[in-house]
């Protein structure tokens, strides 16, 4: 996906969908592209950013995944 970056990504859907939230909240676009396959159910589904907000999205799920590792 041309102008488009990998944030995040992670082989449980709901966890990335989490994190597409927090974007959303923050009014950061982000698309969510499933690469699982249907029939084995293994790969991943990764979270995109526009490569503008790369820095922005980086430093706001860092900062969730440090408040998830503190409780």
């Amino acid at each position: 996906m041309k102008g488009w970056t990998v944030v995040y990504s992670d082989g449980f859907p709901p966890s990335v969908e989490l994190r597409r939230t927090v974007l959303d909240q923050q009014r950061i676009p982000a698309v969510v592209l499933n690469k699982k396959d249907s029939s084995y159910l293994f790969g991943f589904v990764e979270l995109y950013v526009l490569d503008e907000d790369v820095t922005r999205a980086r430093e706001l799920l860092d900062n969730q995944d440090a408040l998830s590792d503190d409780s």
